[in-house]
């Protein structure tokens, strides 16, 4: 398992998967995606913002001991220092977001605006990639996904994605990927897994896609 918790989505999922890995196979955390797609006033798409909602398991397990004023509720400031840690352990990952605008890569900037909330057992991360440059584009093609299969991304059943201030010739689409089938994920072991690089492209094929046209 060492090789694999050289790539955990947050620094204390390492710590998670040492005490379930052994018992399970990937994928390890569960995230349910929702994205929005935000334009400025010239029609050019600045920046796409996510809000990601964790599994239970996960979300119990990050969130030990933050209780800090003891209420039985956690705050956006008592979860702002884990805000911190996601967003910046993600940045090696590309935070698991790709773009392409007209083929061709779309680079974003830093996170902004990122924060997080606990409610109904769960955590959500919100925050807000802006491109690089503003992406004026006939096609926008955005895909989230993990290379490496160690986190699980499904697109929520309602409202998914959305477009915000766009054009309004402007057209989305979303598409979920399809899962793995028991014989395909028995021949994938731990140790399969174990071998991947950063730089695996396996978990491509397990990408929720979404595109925009704009005739």
């Amino acid at each position: 398992m060492v090789s694999r918790l050289r790539a955990p989505l947050f620094a204390v999922i390492g710590l998670f998967c040492f005490d379930i890995a052994a018992a399970l196979a990937h994928p390890h955390v569960w995230v349910t995606m929702r994205s929005e797609i935000v334009y400025g006033p010239d029609g050019a798409a600045t920046g796409v913002r996510h809000s990601w909602t964790f599994d239970d398991m996960f979300s119990a397990f990050a969130t030990q001991g933050m209780d800090t004023d003891k209420d039985g509720k956690l705050s956006r400031d008592e979860l702002s220092g884990l805000a911190e840690v996601n967003v910046t352990s993600l940045k090696d990952y590309d935070f698991f977001t790709f773009a392409a605008a007209d083929g061709r890569k779309a680079a974003f900037k830093a996170p902004v605006d990122y924060w997080l909330e606990h409610a109904d057992n769960a955590l959500t991360l919100h925050f807000t990639l802006p491109f690089d440059k503003p992406v004026k584009a006939a096609r926008l093609d955005l895909e989230v996904y993990d290379p490496t299969y160690f986190v699980s991304f499904s697109l929520a059943e309602k409202e998914p994605a959305a477009l915000v201030q766009a054009p309004s010739q402007c057209k989305l689409e979303v598409a979920k990927p399809a899962s793995p089938d028991t014989t395909q994920s028995q021949r994938l072991s731990e140790a399969f897994f174990d071998q991947l690089e950063q730089g695996s492209t396996f978990g491509a094929q397990f990408a929720n896609k979404i595109t925009v046209t704009c005739p």
